[in-house]
């Protein structure tokens, strides 16, 4: 990890929460006089402190360091306030439900933006019994390709991974599958509402003729 705790940081905690410098170091088992240093930049805790800094301050070591406290208004958890992060060097994905510090190789990660498909990110989506199949329009090589496939109902979060070269599609359970989610590694975080990429008859979208030539024209444009 190449950051620690500033002073700043600590003060600001430490204001925010009402305390005196007293106060925390009483908390910290430490004098006023090293808090008053911490703070003016004249030295820096101990790592044995930083545990303890933190929960003084009822925050994670992660937000302590970071300098960010999380603000979780998700206590309920649904899925469909899901954070996705992706990190830039590895690939791994990472699925929070609600606002979290995230870092992989030192890195910390922000949270996607979903955007709308468009006419390069093309996603169909057909009710197969009691699943969604869905396929995305979109290349699969090694340096272009949609790395995973999510399916987001208010409970539940199935999640696909895919891997270049392979097939950009996959199979959900419909349960109450109200947001689908894909990521292009090139273009970021897309997103759509199942039912505007489905035949649905019980919608009375039924129409497999039209959605047969909207796959035609994209193969045409893209393939």
């Amino acid at each position: 990890m190449n950051q620690y705790v500033t002073g700043a940081v600590i003060k600001e905690l430490r204001e925010k929460n009402r305390m005196t410098q007293l106060q925390l170091a009483e908390k910290l088992g430490v004098s006023d006089k090293s808090v008053s240093k911490w703070e003016t930049s004249r030295g820096l805790p101990d790592i044995t402190l930083l545990e303890p800094i933190a929960e003084a301050f009822s925050i994670s070591v992660t937000e302590l360091i970071s300098g960010n406290t999380i603000h979780n208004a998700n206590v309920s958890a649904n899925m469909l306030r899901s954070k996705f992060y992706v990190c830039p060097v590895c690939g791994n994905v990472i699925h929070s439900m609600g606002e979290a510090a995230i870092h992989c190789h030192g890195i910390q990660l922000m949270p996607l933006e979903a955007e709308q498909t468009d006419e390069h990110h093309m996603i169909f989506i057909e009710r197969v019994e009691d699943e969604y199949y869905v396929r995305i329009d979109h290349s699969m090589t090694k340096d272009h390709y949609i790395s995973f496939v999510a399916a987001a109902s208010s409970d539940d979060m199935q999640m696909r991974t895919l891997y270049p070269e392979g097939n950009a599609e996959a199979r959900f359970k419909i349960r109450g599958v109200r947001r689908i989610f894909f990521y292009c590694n090139r273009d970021g975080l897309f997103s759509i509402d199942p039912v505007k990429g489905i035949d649905d008859k019980e919608s009375r979208y039924d129409d497999t003729q039209e959605r047969r030539e909207l796959e035609k024209a994209a193969d045409m444009l893209f393939g």
